[in-house]
């Protein structure tokens, strides 16, 4: 294992603890590393976060399997939405944003208001009531294949980016974050295997990093696994105001990168 592969295990495992609680894969935060720190060329550094994503999915999701944590209908609806959706997004992350000046300035659009949304909601939070009204599945669905897309252009799955915003809207982050990491793994998976195929009719660099996602998706396997039983002792508060305050950092720098 090279230096390259050791330093995307330390990322992905770090990441990957402070970010599966709250049904995020890591991924979202793990690209801007690839992009600046291991030289992962776009668009070849979608395919290789989506590569993270399915390597380490599983380690969160065998530690909420075994704590009864996987269940409910909100994983089928995440997973009808986004796994269309991801697909969508990979043909248009190929033909249609390669370059990286436009890729750049997605990422900022993406990262800065879901961040500052984070951060808003977790020092704001709504109004409790008696009990929370679960969006209908037609809306869910919905969001879903839209997130989907996004997340296949981006090359987070897209269940990242649901469960924050199911979440922002009052659901439990015991019930959101294995339904959203499920839905990444499912997604991942489907838009990994579509960039595939792509890479063999299309030019430029498109096929992941294999030995660098891997190596990434190692350390993600671990520290999922770490992160999702250490969920039910961290504060939610915490966790959100960190993630928020990432995103919207990172959202800012990429933002002005892109712009220069």
């Amino acid at each position: 294992m090279g230096e390259s592969e050791i330093g995307g295990l330390v990322a992905g495992l770090l990441i990957a603890v402070v970010t599966s609680p709250v049904g995020v894969s890591g991924a979202v935060f793990l690209l801007p590393v690839q992009l600046s720190v291991f030289g992962v060329p776009s668009p070849a550094v979608t395919p290789t976060n989506l590569l993270f994503n399915v390597v380490a999915g599983p380690g969160a999701l065998v530690r909420f399997h075994r704590d009864g944590r996987l269940r409910g209908p909100l994983t089928r609806l995440l997973v009808a939405g986004t796994l269309p959706g991801v697909v969508i997004g990979a043909a248009v992350r190929v033909f249609a944003v390669p370059g990286p000046g436009v890729f750049r300035l997605l990422v900022a659009l993406l990262l800065l208001p879901l961040g500052l949304w984070l951060i808003t909601r977790t020092l704001r939070p709504a109004r409790v009531t008696a009990t929370v009204m679960m969006p209908s599945p037609r809306a869910v669905t919905g969001l879903a294949l839209a997130v989907g897309i996004v997340g296949g252009v981006y090359g987070i799955g897209g269940g990242s980016l649901l469960g924050p915003l199911l979440v922002g809207r009052g659901l439990p982050v015991a019930q959101v974050a294995p339904a959203a990491l499920a839905s990444t793994f499912v997604t991942s998976l489907a838009g990994a295997t579509a960039f595939a195929l792509l890479s063999l009719t299309g030019s430029g660099d498109v096929a992941p990093d294999w030995s660098l996602g891997f190596a990434c998706g190692l350390g993600g396997l671990i520290g999922g696994y770490l992160g999702a039983h250490l969920q039910p002792h961290v504060p939610d508060t915490a966790l959100r105001l960190l993630l928020g305050t990432l995103a919207a950092a990172l959202g800012v720098s990429y933002g002005i990168a892109a712009l220069s």
